[in-house]
């Protein structure tokens, strides 16, 4: 490769340049090892995208490579092409895949949030696969406290209506959560889950020598320039300087992509395609090339920009929405081209598929960059580090938590009521009803709300129950237990709907791994989750590791606590035996499901209430936990039960509830004596769930239970409207409902 001086982009440089995109010492040293020399400019913004955190996994790998990775649906291999794919039967896949995009909605929360959506939509259609139904996990700052957090939460929910309501795909479901270490740093989670014939999927490959190389889409710009860098360091008082690192997103560009590529894909004329997210074109050119073991020749000069005189590095790591990389077989370039001009969308040749490892790129005449493609990417040359780590003081002042010295409240229904009004429990509407729930008209658990979204397969009849899932309270009290707590409620909620697990997807969300402490979090997590997947045999197949959700300032240094957000998909075999929460008749009888326990460690109710926010993750136990699913769907599909909904946060009383509100009906229920009555309203402990059976069905309900091992006992029944507790009234499902619903929207208004 020939080299100038005379121009910055391809001039050799120091360690110095190295540190400055955020690459260590050493890493520059191996650099300068892989390539036989010094690198110039280009090549160093090269390694420093694709060496980063974000792309690398360079932190992280080594504890993820420990995850349950097979499966009997699994059909692509965990982490290998753009989404997770498993079989779910009559020749059929699911393609889903959750990613964060945090770091650009803390600092433009819109199009942070929007781009988000738009990216993790391509990684489905990528693979030749039709999006069927999005979700999200949200964290934010304290609502009524924080304008900025209000600020975020708006910008957040806007931007994924509005770009998920223009591309038209439903929002399922989802999760929205409060509290004061995400003020900075919101989590922006972001789950796409599509459908393809199973002898139609695309993998994100490039072999054959002369093959053609296409870029496709939206023209490349200067936007997200350095996004994966940006979301590899802590957010501090000058991040708002890296802004020109946030993308722009297009929905109806991506509509547009979207029709094309699926077209595309049903012909035979491509080898491989891949979204261009982080890290843009380095990203696809180099993943692609390494998969398949082929090398590029690509001309940046003939990539279609927006901007005249845009750099070969800024070409390079441009992060640009609505763009892809296609390799085409050689002679079916008109056929290919025609497809994108039909839906006129940019389809241009910039390169070839070449012998060896290297990726050349080239503008004009002069080769700007030459790297091995191996050297670039996950589990090739790219660096694999174990941090220190140290367990949290924290940890053993948990343990030290004695709900003998938490006193009982006087009025049990002034507590119940103001649970409803907390934002981690009140009614999330105000962000539902900004997004479109019925386009495509296959969500069935709109009218009929379920523990789990649930979309049906109208090819098949089959239905797809889908989760996402973490209580962070619980893993920041407790990594281990708390993971497993994640895994087993995303199970928990998919068994409620009638549905079996079959794969999960993971976005963890972590502070800084330099934090010794961070990474000890980060270590026990993975050891939980891969625990609990195991246990219900759904292999993790891919997902992304955030890191860096830190706040760093001269009066701060605040992780957020350790969020890993379980996507789970299950199969509802017979859509007509699904199951839903809402209690549907007067006089049915309400049964609790699971261990009746005293406990009321890192509730809501006990931080709410009592402010005490030292204590341990809530009783749990997973071979308790795989029962209990089992026997929900052994109910579920013997027709023994009308409703079925998990005790999660805000404990029994919230449960109730909720399963009351959908038809304005009401219930009756006694508390156990032998446990103080908010530990058993409001208490939070794992591996329970709310049934309701109809009278004519209770000897033939009892008789199964009896031989299920699982702990059961009649808590009431199912009245007109009235909310009683131990004889004493709790008011009217429509002074829940006001409480319930008003919460959020009264918060959301404050300026």
């Amino acid at each position: 490769m020939s080299t100038t001086t005379t121009d910055p982009d391809t001039a050799s440089v120091g360690v110095q340049t190295a540190q400055k995109l955020g690459l260590r010492p050493e890493e520059y040293d191996r650099i300068k090892k892989i390539l036989g020399r010094t690198p110039n400019f280009t090549e160093l913004s090269i390694y420093s995208a694709m060496w980063s955190e974000h792309c690398s996994y360079k932190n992280s790998i080594k504890q993820l490579k420990t995850l349950p990775r097979s499966g009997p649906k699994l059909l692509a291999e965990a982490g290998e092409e753009n989404a997770g794919l498993v079989d779910i039967g009559d020749g059929w896949a699911c393609a889903f895949k959750i990613e964060s995009h945090n770091h650009p909605s803390a600092i433009e929360p819109y199009q942070g949030a929007a781009t988000g959506v738009g990216g993790i939509n391509r990684d489905i259609f990528t693979m030749g696969a039709r999006p069927i139904a999005q979700l999200n996990s949200l964290r934010f700052g304290d609502i009524t406290k924080e304008q900025s957090s209000r600020w975020h939460m708006r910008g957040v929910v806007k931007g994924i209506g509005d770009y998920g309501n223009a591309f038209g795909v439903p929002v399922l479901g989802g999760e929205v959560y409060f509290d004061p270490c995400y003020t900075t740093n919101p989590l922006v989670n972001a789950m796409s889950v599509g459908i393809v014939r199973a002898d139609k999927v695309i993998s994100a490959t490039s072999h054959g020598v002369g093959n053609p190389v296409f870029i496709v889409g939206s023209a490349t710009g200067k936007d997200g320039i350095h996004g994966a860098s940006f979301a590899s360091k802590d957010i501090s008082e000058t991040s708002t300087d890296d802004l020109p690192a946030v993308q722009v997103g297009d929905p109806f560009m991506e509509k547009l992509l979207l029709e094309a590529s699926l077209e595309l894909a049903q012909t035979d004329a491509i080898i491989g395609m891949q979204d261009m997210g982080a890290a843009g074109i380095t990203c696809s050119t180099s993943e692609m090339s390494a998969k398949g073991g082929a090398g590029m020749d690509i001309q940046l000069d003939k990539v279609p920009t927006r901007q005249s005189g845009m750099r070969s590095w800024e070409i390079l790591l441009s992060e640009s929405q609505e763009r892809m990389l296609v390799v085409v077989k050689k002679g079916r370039e008109a056929e290919v081209q025609a497809i994108f001009e039909k839906w006129d969308l940019n389809c241009v040749e910039i390169g070839t598929v070449t012998k060896g490892g290297n990726i050349r790129f080239f503008h004009g005449e002069e080769c700007v960059a030459e790297v091995p493609a191996e050297s670039l990417v996950l589990g090739g040359g790219a660096p694999v580090y174990v941090r220190e780590s140290k367990e949290p003081a924290y940890i053993k002042e948990n343990a030290r938590f004695d709900i003998n010295k938490i006193e009982e409240p006087d009025d049990l229904r002034r507590v119940a009521y103001d649970l409803l009004a907390s934002p981690n429990i009140a009614s999330k509407r105000w962000v539902s009803e900004q997004y479109d729930t019925m386009v495509r008209t296959n969500n069935m658990s709109t009218n009929a709300p379920s523990d789990a979204g649930l979309v049906l397969i109208r090819e098949t009849g089959k239905g797809l129950a889908l989760t996402v899932d973490c209580n962070s309270r619980y893993v920041f009290a407790d990594p281990y237990k708390g993971a497993m707590i994640a895994v087993s409620e995303a199970a928990r909620n998919i068994a409620c709907t009638g549905g079996e697990p079959c794969g999960v997807t993971n976005c963890l969300n972590f502070g800084n791994p330099y934090d010794p402490e961070v990474y000890w979090q980060f270590e026990q997590v993975i050891k939980g989750m891969g625990e609990a997947c195991r246990a219900f045999d759904t292999p993790v197949t891919g997902g992304n590791v955030s890191f860096y959700n830190h706040t760093v300032t001269e009066k701060r240094n605040i992780p957020v606590f350790p969020t890993p957000t379980i996507g789970m998909v299950g199969i509802v075999p017979d859509i007509t035996k699904r199951m839903s929460l809402d209690l549907k008749f007067k006089g049915d009888l309400i049964f609790l499901l699971g261990q009746n326990v005293e406990d009321i460690a890192c509730s809501e109710y006990l931080v709410r209430h009592h402010g005490v926010e030292r204590s341990p993750a809530p009783y749990f136990d997973l071979e308790e936990e795989r029962r209990l699913h089992t026997m929900l769907l052994i109910l579920i599909r013997k027709g023994l039960i009308n409703a079925a909904h998990d005790i999660s946060e805000g404990g029994l009383w919230t449960t109730l509830v909720e399963m009351a509100l959908p038809r304005g009906l009401g219930f009756d229920v006694i508390t156990d004596s032998e446990i103080r009555p908010d530990a058993f309203l409001f208490g939070e402990a794992q591996g329970r769930a709310i049934v309701t059976v109809n009278e004519d069905e209770e000897i033939d309900f009892l008789d199964l239970m009896r031989v299920s091992r699982i702990p059961f006992v009649l808590l009431g029944h199912v009245t007109k409207g009235k909310l009683m507790v131990d004889d004493s009234p709790f008011g009217t499902i429509e002074d829940a409902r006001k409480v319930y619903e008003e919460a959020i929207p009264n918060a959301m208004r404050e300026l």
